[in-house]
């Protein structure tokens, strides 16, 4: 995200002072030049939002820049990081399903559910590739579900939107559906520890499930 950010200002920049956009070759050179240090400034970043006391130091992120042959001060790494928290506005913290899908899998083995911790999270990170690669067929088949009728309206379409939109009902079918398929005898009870913990209700959570089973196997029927 923040190369993306970083390439459009650099043309938008260059543009604006040459009278035309900027030519990809020369906006490529100037990236080339900070590019790893860059890299490592994200990375800090990223481990001091999830890592918390083992996040990545200065002293640590110096060393391994070290290690590749750049020799970068303190002061450099510090305004670095600033340069890219400036690019992105300081909006870095951005929620995504894999987000929510692991709080939830935290939160359910707290809660004393008994499911195998790491093949789950490696079953629900592939479904969610799929919800996304196949997301027009799922969410497809979850909207005829829930209306009941396989050609919805125009109104009917519009309204789903919001169930489209909404990260925890994802979250919550995908660890339904990989606890299905990976661990069927711990289903209803994954079931009912889901609707405790997000309020979203059982009928729902099985009817997502279903979606994304559904395309897993490739079935037409239930």
């Amino acid at each position: 995200r923040f190369m993306i950010k970083q390439v459009e200002q650099m043309c938008d920049d260059r543009g604006s002072t040459q009278g035309q956009r900027s030519s990809w070759s020369s906006v490529r050179d100037q990236i080339t030049n900070t590019f790893v240090l860059r890299l490592v400034s994200c990375v800090q970043l990223a481990s001091k939002l999830s890592l918390h006391y083992s996040r990545v130091t200065s002293d640590t992120a110096l060393t391994f820049l070290q290690s590749i042959k750049y020799s970068y001060t303190k002061q450099e790494l510090l305004e670095s990081e600033l340069a890219v928290l400036n690019t992105l506005q300081f909006h870095i913290n951005v929620s995504t399903p894999l987000a929510y899908v692991e709080l939830l899998l935290e939160v359910l083995g707290y809660n004393g559910c008994l499911l195998p911790a790491k093949p789950l999270h490696q079953l629900c990170v592939q479904l969610l590739d799929l919800c996304y690669l196949t997301r027009e067929t799922i969410y497809d088949t979850l909207l005829k579900i829930a209306i009941e009728n396989s050609t919805p309206s125009k109104l009917q379409i519009a309204k789903f939107l919001t169930v489209k939109e909404d990260f925890m009902l994802l979250a919550v079918g995908v660890i339904s559906a990989g606890v299905f398929i990976l661990s069927p005898g711990h289903w209803e009870q994954a079931v009912e520890h889901l609707n405790c913990i997000t309020g979203i209700t059982p009928q729902s959570i099985l009817e997502f499930s279903y979606a994304v089973v559904r395309r897993v196997v490739g079935s037409t029927t239930p």
